[in-house]
């Protein structure tokens, strides 16, 4: 198995590391054992000590760097969010603890207790008696120096409002005064007016005078110890006043004595410094001894961490790549138990878990392919309906709808899915009468329930019948809602049609075989009596006679139309050019001046299939129907073009008049039989358009929106698509 693998390249890792970290310990500590045998013997400070802190530093900076690589690996394992990174991160910081905490405390009271026995083995005494002489001595040049600036500045004092030829005469004589060795008269830039010196050789001063002079310009006399021919001698500097335009140096002598003492002291000093040179040497000595061995026990003990921690992570680790293995769906993989410990227990306990899953794992696959095949069968079954059908959750949300509820309500119904019904009829005027009936019904009728909607739709009018059933859960809990409806309008039509064919068939027939007799009994009487009544009688006769003809023949007419209505439907339909048709139909209306026809045509407008004679007729009840609501003039515009329909292809043909339109009162009822609002009309017109329309497979609506007169748009199949089919 994939695990085994990993855990043998995981030992094969650890043998060499252990070994190593083995090695370096044992290498650090013999050279710490020889470090401390250097130490007790001086002699051997210069020789061997050298070496050996060489060689345990290089044995540390080794085992730093290996402590190192672990620890860069550790946090790279933390950063990928590796298994165990986090518990080796923990365990690692505990050992850290565990060791610097004991071993701090001893390495500081190790270096105080051995810091104040290595200053005890010196007297601390001398120290502050050679440290306080090197003061007295700094003190007493001082106090000489102070002395010769106040010397100085009486000096300068008696020089007062003196011409300058004056004061350089008297150079000598302030010389031996303050006998001092030079005496020196400067300018305010510095320059030299006049010298004098110990010896009549001397035409120089012997210290410089440009590096002090700046100062001495600010203000500020000067005063300082300098070195000339390795003896200290008293360099001052004065302004005279009082305007301090030129100044005086002067140049004392330290007495010999004094700087004879000043350097013994400061000789003694630098001796006694040198002697203290071996207490520090011994306090960094064990100081560092005391370092290493801290910094080995850190070091150890973080080693000790990284080995030990692996035989603890790695079974995790393989319990870490079986669980991600487990909830990638691999449950054929099991963990190798090899240890007998807490840990061991653990993996046959995760073990044992991985078959209990696999087991439940395949029950549910059967079960969830039990569940996808009865969820297919469902789909395949609502899709086939041409109910429409949608179902609601417990708070009437829209949750499922098949394809059949799309294509009745014009609208895909899933773009709400969650949203309530109200969401759906949001825009849709149509819609809205639908909503406000079915809602109210869903939400408070817990029993199976049945209307019949009307709804506007954008086809014209349809009546759907509606049906609802509350669904329950089988704790009794109400948990949503179907809603299936079915678009009935063509059903009821249909059986309007056949009445309505029945009854004109009835009465065409009652009516059209008494109407013949009828006719030739006034016309036999009009033969018969004209000529022996009176010219009255005979005209009122001939009037009466001439009246019943006359309705004799309306009637007929009337009846052709009742035969015309009820007749059935002709089989000899083929492929028909609608727009040919069309155009010869108009061009027989083309003759009346008063009468204009625009023919608008869509891009390639593909043929349908129909029975040539019917379509000619409805085009002939169009247009007589256009030209009457005209009054015989006005603009009737034709519009032919190719629609895309429930992903069908149809022929679209609009006709719009400038009529006087269609009463709203009747706009609903247009299409039913003797609905007319012409004085003479039978109101079969429109009603045996909309029956050969629909026997082609066709649909006919009012335009609602056209308000110029009286708008119809009539839809047939394109032939194509029963090609392609």
């Amino acid at each position: 198995m994939g695990f085994i693998d990993k855990r043998e390249a995981v030992v094969r890792v650890k043998i060499p590391f252990s070994l190593s970290i083995l090695f370096l310990l044992s290498f650090i500590v013999l050279s710490l054992q020889l470090m401390s045998s250097a130490l007790q013997d001086t002699s051997q400070l210069g020789e061997m000590y050298t070496w050996l802190l060489l060689s345990n530093a290089v044995g540390t900076v080794c085992l730093l760097a290996l402590v190192s690589y672990n620890i860069f690996s550790l946090a790279r394992r933390l950063k990928k969010r590796e298994a165990g990174s986090r518990l080796t991160r923990n365990i690692v910081l505990l050992f850290i603890v565990l060791s610097l905490v004991p071993a701090g405390t001893v390495f500081y009271f190790s270096m105080k207790f051995l810091h104040q026995s290595i200053d005890s083995w010196f007297n601390v005494e001398i120290d502050g008696a050679m440290e306080d002489a090197l003061e007295l001595s700094h003190a007493s040049l001082e106090q000489r120096v102070r002395w010769n600036l106040k010397q100085s500045q009486r000096l300068t004092e008696s020089l007062h409002n003196k011409p300058i030829q004056e004061i350089s005469l008297e150079l000598e004589q302030v010389r031996e005064i303050a006998a001092a060795n030079e005496v020196t008269l400067l300018s305010k830039k510095g320059k030299i007016i006049a010298f004098s010196g110990l010896t009549p050789s001397d035409i120089l001063p012997s210290l410089p005078i440009t590096s002090l002079f700046l100062h001495v310009q600010q203000g500020e006399d000067f005063v300082g110890l300098a070195s000339v021919n390795g003896g200290l001698v008293v360099q001052t500097i004065v302004g005279i006043q009082p305007r301090k335009n030129h100044f005086l140096q002067i140049v004392y002598p330290v007495p010999e004595r004094v700087n004879d003492l000043t350097d013994s002291v400061e000789f003694a000093y630098v001796r006694f410094q040198e002697m203290m040179y071996l207490r520090h040497s011994l306090k960094i000595s064990f100081s560092l001894v005391l370092s290493l061995v801290l910094l080995m026990s850190f070091l150890a003990a973080v080693s000790v961490a990284f080995i030990s921690v692996r035989g603890i992570i790695a079974p995790i680790r393989d319990l870490v790549r079986g669980t991600q293995a487990v909830a990638a769906g691999f449950y054929e993989q099991l963990l190798p138990a090899k240890r007998q410990d807490d840990l061991g227990f653990l993996v046959e306990s995760f073990n044992e878990m991985v078959r209990q899953i696999s087991r439940a794992q395949d029950e549910t696959r059967i079960s969830t392919q039990e569940i996808e095949r009865q969820r297919a069968y469902l789909e395949s079954l609502l899709t086939s309906l041409t109910a429409g059908v949608l179902s609601f959750d417990s708070s009437l949300n829209i949750r499922t709808a098949n394809q059949a509820a799309n294509i009745i309500l014009h609208v895909q119904v899933m773009r709400f899915y969650g949203q309530n019904l109200t969401q759906l009829a949001h825009g849709r005027p149509d819609l809205m009468n639908l909503v406000k009936i079915v809602h109210p019904l869903l939400e408070k009728s817990f029993d199976i329930w049945q209307r019949n909607i009307v709804v506007d739709g954008p086809d014209g009018r349809k009546e759907l019948l509606c049906q609802g059933t509350p669904l329950f859960s089988t704790e009794g809990g109400y948990i949503g809602a179907v809603l299936v409806f079915d678009d009935i309008t063509d059903l009821i039509q249909a059986q309007k049609n056949a009445a309505w064919s029945e009854v004109a068939r009835r009465l065409a027939h009652e009516i059209k075989n008494p109407l013949t007799p009828i006719q030739l009994s006034a016309e036999r009487l009009q033969y018969k009596l004209s000529s022996r009544l009176t010219q009255e009688d005979a005209q009122m006769l001939s009037r009466s006679t001439r009246t019943i003809i006359q309705q004799v023949e309306a009637m007929k007419h009337m009846v052709d139309d009742f035969s015309e209505y009820a007749r059935p439907v002709r089989n000899q339909t083929a492929a028909l050019d609608l727009v040919s048709l069309v155009q010869e139909v108009i061009v027989l209306y083309g003759s009346d001046p008063q009468v204009e026809f625009a023919l608008h045509l869509g891009a390639q407008v593909p043929l349908i299939k129909a029975d040539a004679v019917s379509i000619r007729q409805l085009l002939h009840n169009m247009f007589k129907n256009a030209l009457e609501a005209m009054d015989g003039k006005g603009k009737i515009s034709v519009k032919l073009q190719t629609l895309r329909k429930n992903s069908s292809t149809v022929v679209q043909l609009a006709i719009y008049d400038t009529g006087c339109g269609i009463d709203i009162n009747q706009a609903k009822n247009i299409f039913e039989p003797y609905v007319t609002s012409k004085q003479k009309g039978t109101g079969l017109g429109l009603a045996i358009v909309k029956k050969v329309i629909e026997e082609h497979g066709g649909t006919i609506r009012l335009d609602s929106n056209y308000k110029q007169g009286a708008g119809f748009i009539m839809q047939f199949p394109a032939v194509f698509e029963e090609t392609q089919q």
